[in-house]
């Protein structure tokens, strides 16, 4: 005679998610409570990872606009005879790879003055500068009424005044539909098409007026060899551009051209990113090991509780491995849902924060893509020794608990 072998009953997906849902919806209180606590767990990793990144950010901008990747670089002064940079110097400093912005001007030595009737010393100090079209990308500098040199502009006798030359020379605004004013150098008349900003990053330019590089030619007699070559670099490259730019901008002589340091702030910016990393990773993992403490809490005081349903499921023929698996999956539930709520609540936290103090929303994806899986994955860790227990309970054991 054959015995038939007797094979485990395997549960499909589905009734393993009933079961594991079965202890939230009969308990809804406990459930809500329980993932309340979950949530807040991962919210506070969202917001303690989201509003100090925002504040790094804007605390970095700040730093960047003191010029942090910003490079000039000139010939060597009170040399005999003076030291001319190549007129394609700008455009072969722009060759260098890690190059975001290269531009230049150049020193006419014109006369500036408010008319053809007074004096040249009326202006003293204002420099007339020939120009390129991007000089504003390289410097970081804005038009604060009119417009820049451009293309269309650039042969013809137009000028842009820096914020203190603008001053000096008696021209505060260029209003709409009035005829614009003209400023008298080297002999020639210039219209007035724009005021600039005050810039921070090449105050010279602030005591300078702007003419177009073939304008400065034509007008001036310029001989068309920049004077100050502006360069933009990768801020991970700042170091590497600086040590070719002399070679790049005058092959010949590449010890005749001097090149600012990089900016002390690009220092403080590093140090500034290092920190903050820091910060962020251990507040991370202190919210997340709060949450999974009340998670596995949670599933003790469970199982404890539910010991003569335990025992009633084994006495009808559950096997051990489908208690484990229920509250594992009630476990895993509990936390993913707590976890999907707590990401919502930080990022709406965190995105409010950062508008009422002005700062740029960031919201680190890592943390929120974080949070909701750390918080499967500490419910997983928090649900297996409950799952264990309740799986050792013998149905003779479970049934007699009070």
């Amino acid at each position: 005679m054959t015995l038939a072998t007797t094979r485990p009953v395997r549960l499909p997906p589905a009734d393993v998610l009933r079961l594991g849902l079965l202890g939230l919806r009969t308990r809804k209180l406990r459930a809500a409570l329980s993932a309340l606590g979950i949530s807040i767990g991962v919210a506070t990793l969202i917001v303690v990872t989201g509003i100090p990144a925002a504040g790094q950010q804007a605390l970095l901008d700040r730093l960047a606009a003191l010029g942090t990747n910003m490079l000039r670089a000139e010939p060597m002064p009170n040399q005999d005879p003076p030291v001319l940079l190549p007129e394609t110097a700008d455009g072969m400093a722009a060759r260098i790879a890690p190059v975001l912005e290269a531009s230049a001007v150049a020193n006419t030595h014109a006369a500036v003055a408010r008319s053809d009737r007074v004096d040249d010393t009326d202006a003293a100090g204002v420099s007339v500068l020939a120009g390129r079209d991007d000089l504003l990308a390289a410097v970081n500098g804005t038009v604060h009424a009119g417009r820049f040199l451009n293309p269309a502009t650039d042969a013809f006798p137009a000028m842009v005044l820096g914020h203190h030359a603008a001053t000096r020379l008696g021209v505060n605004d260029l209003p709409p539909g009035r005829e614009p004013p003209q400023v008298y150098a080297g002999g020639q008349w210039f219209t007035v098409i724009g005021l600039l900003d005050p810039m921070p990053l090449a105050p010279e330019l602030d005591r300078s007026v702007l003419v177009g590089w073939e304008a400065a030619r034509r007008f001036l007699r310029f001989d068309g060899h920049p004077t100050v070559i502006y360069v933009r670099a990768r801020e991970d490259a700042v170091e590497d551009v600086r040590a070719v730019l002399p070679a790049s901008v005058h092959p010949e002589a590449p010890g005749l051209v001097q090149v600012s340091r990089p900016s002390d702030a690009l220092a403080a910016k590093r140090a500034t990113e290092t920190a903050f990393s820091a910060l962020f990773l251990g507040l991370a993992g202190v919210a997340l090991l709060v949450g999974g403490i009340g998670v596995a809490n949670t599933m003790v005081v469970s199982v404890l509780e539910r010991r003569r349903e335990i025992g009633l499921r084994r006495a009808l023929g559950a096997t051990r491995g489908h208690v484990r698996v229920q509250f594992l999956t009630e476990s895993v539930a509990l936390s993913g849902l707590g976890g999907g709520i707590g990401a919502l609540l930080g990022v709406l936290a965190a995105l409010g924060y950062d508008a009422y103090q002005g700062w740029p929303p960031v919201i680190p994806g890592i943390a929120v893509a974080g949070g909701a899986a750390g918080a499967v994955l500490v419910g997983m860790a928090a649900g297996v020794y409950p799952s264990i227990r309740a799986s050792r309970l013998t149905p003779t054991d479970a049934l007699a608990a009070p």
